[in-house]
């Protein structure tokens, strides 16, 4: 079985990652944080006081950036 996974970079926004049912977020320490719902915001304008997850600061810092999807196979 391959599962596909797609990250969508918005376009002046933050990277989107879906999420079926519940997943882990693990830092780059090692600290694990549960996310759930359908859709993970990740912050890319490095702006967010809620780091690594988008808090919405990007509209206000006027962050520019292309949009774009990449597609990510695991088998």
């Amino acid at each position: 079985m391959t599962d596909k996974i797609e990250i969508t970079a918005r376009e002046n926004g933050p990277y989107l990652i879906p999420v079926t049912g519940s997943a882990t977020f693990t830092d780059a320490e090692g600290d694990s944080q549960p996310v759930e719902g359908s859709m993970v915001a990740l912050c890319r304008c490095g702006q967010s006081g809620n780091k690594p997850f988008c808090d919405g600061s990007h509209k206000k810092a006027d962050f520019q950036a292309p949009g774009g999807t990449v597609a990510i196979r695991a088998t």
